[in-house]
């Protein structure tokens, strides 16, 4: 089994996974072969829905979230799908096998207040401020996730037309724009490193090597505690809000998907329902009958 793990992860990274989908593969994938070990199952039967069902079982009664249970769940199926490909299976064991539902939740934002204080939050840094500054900066003014900004060459940067190159999943290059307050806070991060080249990694660590994401992770917890922000706030919560704030200021549909580097449009509306629950708060509050 370890060794039909190694393969298809190779593959993935092959095709040009991200590190973090390769982690969240390589973490699942681990705990069906440990269930298969301790049950004493060979890679043969591993794949037996029985089997599948007993292990998707356990996923739930350990009451993790029921998307975090559908993503595992996902990964086994791109690992199946992967073995009927190599001839290692005869057949999709997942064509009979029910999944729970997905949950809707509503993606976390931040509102602009609270945007604006996390953002201004960052001058507070004892060391770093010129570099937090341009980092939170950026991430808001063009959405990023977490790999993409982290992954960034200062090259990518186009400052004179306002624009940020960025490589998303599958290594999709998209174009951004980029606020005039974001180029501004990076021309004054940039200013304060030893010459530095175009290839070189935008954001850099305490140890002059690039920021990685769990640096990029730490620093939004403690910028958000400095906040004192009443919510937990993580690298997609600028995501979240750059998308949200720009759909309620009128922004449409298509160009947000673009610049979010979204595949499906699905994926975009989710902030149309973030903005209709928008709308009927703001319609409680004003509306004379809503009060009664």
């Amino acid at each position: 089994m370890n060794q039909w793990v190694t393969s298809f992860l190779t593959d993935l990274a092959n095709k040009n996974f991200s590190s973090h989908t390769l982690r969240s593969y390589r973490i699942t994938l681990e705990e069906f072969t440990s269930f298969c070990q301790v049950r004493h199952i060979d890679k043969e039967k591993a794949f037996l829905p029985a089997n599948l069902r007993t292990f998707i079982a356990n996923l739930q009664l350990r009451n993790p979230a029921r998307n975090t249970v559908l993503r595992k769940i996902a990964t086994l199926r791109s690992f199946s799908a992967y073995l009927m490909r190599q001839g290692y299976l005869d057949k999709n064991p997942f064509k009979l096998l029910p999944s729970p539902k997905k949950e809707k939740l509503l993606p976390k934002f931040l509102s602009i207040p609270e945007t604006d204080r996390l953002l201004d939050t960052t001058a507070q840094s004892k060391h770093f401020a010129m570099r937090d500054k341009a980092l939170f900066e950026l991430m808001y003014s063009s959405g990023l996730r977490r790999s993409e900004v982290t992954n960034l060459k200062i090259r990518d940067i186009d400052f004179f037309n306002g624009l940020v190159k960025v490589f998303g999943k599958g290594r999709k290059e998209r174009l951004v724009p980029v606020t005039q307050a974001a180029l501004q806070a990076l021309k004054d991060y940039l200013a304060t490193r030893k010459n530095p080249q175009a290839n070189e990694a935008l954001f850099l660590n305490k140890n002059g090597t690039p920021l990685t994401g769990d640096g990029l992770a730490y620093i939004f917890k403690n910028t958000a505690i400095a906040s004192h922000l009443a919510r937990r706030v993580t690298p997609h919560s600028l995501r979240h809000s750059f998308a949200t704030h720009l759909l309620g200021n009128g922004c449409d549909l298509r160009s947000l998907q673009e610049m979010l580097g979204h595949k499906s449009l699905s994926t975009t509306q989710v902030y149309t329902h973030v903005s209709l629950e928008q709308l009927k708060n703001v319609y409680n509050q004003a509306h004379p009958k809503s009060k009664e």
